[in-house]
């Protein structure tokens, strides 16, 4: 089945553009979800997004485990949403996991799905140099990763200012 990178900056309407494409499929939609409620804020976050999808979508909490989910929710009939890979990234990062074998194991279970995955990421690094060590790291594995699965994925888009861009 054919996948689908997404990716734009921060508010640019790039998870939008994934659940509208998603939604289209005709596909019975599951939400991959990677974010970790830390904070209020993030909580908020979370529930808006909840609050964005209707009761056709299934949720499924991935925050390290991603490519596991994958594999086992994957199938004919299903598409997969997973929003989104930064915050998938940092929480390997947080948790000192093995980042290129992770990327493998993804890699691996988006080539092997049985049925549609988009793939949602932020780009981080059009901006400034970040003044810390972490967050350099941090916007260079994000670097690192969009690359790998934008090449890995049989289309990709960016989105800038609610407006989708194929690139791939």
């Amino acid at each position: 089945m054919p996948s689908l990178f997404v990716i734009g900056g921060a508010r640019s309407g790039k998870s939008r553009h994934a659940q509208m494409r998603a939604e289209a499929s005709g596909l019975a939609p599951v939400y991959l979800a990677t974010a970790q409620a830390f904070d209020g804020e993030m909580t908020a976050r979370i529930a808006r997004h909840q609050a964005e999808r209707d009761g056709r979508w299934q949720t499924v909490e991935a925050p390290l485990d991603l490519p596991e989910a994958i594999a086992r929710e994957a199938g004919p009939g299903r598409v997969l949403l997973v929003d989104c890979l930064t915050l998938w990234l940092s929480n390997l990062m947080l948790a000192e996991r093995d980042i290129s074998g992770a990327l493998d194991a993804l890699e691996r279970a988006v080539a092997g799905a049985a049925g549609l995955v988009i793939l949602v990421s932020n780009e981080v690094g059009q901006g400034i140099v970040p003044d810390n060590a972490l967050a350099r790291r941090f916007r260079d594995e994000a670097g690192w990763a969009n690359q790998r699965m934008a090449a890995c994925c049989d289309e990709a888009v960016l989105v800038c200012a609610g407006l989708a861009v194929r690139l791939k």
